[in-house]
């Protein structure tokens, strides 16, 4: 299990090394200009090691509403997401926000660890910015984890894909404001305007259910987001509607990586996706 988490990690740490140099002023040239890796390349194992330049893992509490009712707005409940702060961050500067979602049977706590108890990620982003090799950012791990405050409903897969689908309600109203409007960011504030003018600046991805929350959050928040990472989606969506989304957008206005391993059950599901896309109009 070890060895499989570390692939991940290496999978994720170098493509979000790449994907989120983003920031440019000009983004849609900085989109065409992207150079697509063609080879995975080794972490270096002093990075799995604490860095002499370490970010800051911070509990960040705010409220939402019980998913299903969210419209009804009846039953609040109260949410941590775990942020990541790099090095010598700067409340008079501006930075770069990446939402990084886990898979099933995790939650906000899976991809970066805790404050306490960091994961080796955590560590590896630290030693990556330090060495230049990622611009220091903002990383936000949240959970879709909603109908209760016990952090189980990932542990189903038909809750867990339903959640996903609903989770752009709590993200764009709830998360994204309690986030951007703490912490220094793009947004010049937290209104629906100066959120969806602040895109070119924020990403979201996620890792197996949370590539299932990175699609549905490209097919109702495409608005707030410019860049997508879903890693290793292996269920079928409805590819179709979801890629719908994308026609009354110009092509360099937004950015999917899609990435997943030849020997991941994935792989079949990610490549027919990649087929579909390549197809559309």
């Amino acid at each position: 299990m070890r060895n499989i988490s570390m692939i991940v990690l290496t999978l994720l740490v170098w493509i979000l090394m790449w994907t989120l140099s983003f920031g440019s002023n000009d983004a849609a040239s900085e989109v065409m200009n992207i150079k697509i890796p063609q080879e995975l390349i080794e972490i270096p194992n002093e990075y799995f090691k604490p860095s002499s330049q370490p970010g800051t893992l911070v509990e960040l509490y705010y409220d939402t509403y019980e998913s299903f009712s969210y419209s009804e707005k009846s039953k609040i409940i109260k949410k941590r997401a775990i942020v990541y702060l790099p090095y010598g961050y700067d409340k008079n500067r501006k930075y770069d926000v990446f939402y990084l979602m886990h898979g099933g049977w995790g939650d906000e706590t899976t991809m970066l660890g805790t404050p306490d108890r960091p994961s080796p990620l955590k560590n590896v982003i630290d030693n990556a910015i330090a060495a230049g090799e990622i611009r220091p950012l903002i990383i936000v791990c949240p959970t879709y984890n909603n109908t209760n405050e016990n952090g189980l409903d990932s542990a189903s897969f038909s809750l867990a894909m339903q959640l996903t689908r609903n989770y752009h309600n709590e993200l764009v109203n709830d998360l994204i404001p309690a986030v951007e409007g703490t912490y220094s960011t793009y947004a010049a504030s937290t209104s629906r305007e100066n959120l969806i003018a602040s895109r070119d600046h924020r990403g979201f991805g996620g890792f197996s259910m949370g590539a299932v929350a990175t699609w549905r959050t490209f097919q109702y928040a495409l608005d707030y987001f410019r860049y997508f990472l879903p890693m290793s989606c292996g269920t079928t969506l409805d590819d179709e509607e979801i890629f719908a989304t994308a026609r009354g957008h110009d092509l360099n206005d937004y950015f999917v990586f899609i990435i997943t391993g030849t020997n991941d059950f994935a792989y079949s599901y990610d490549k027919a996706r990649v087929e579909l896309i390549e197809m559309s109009p």
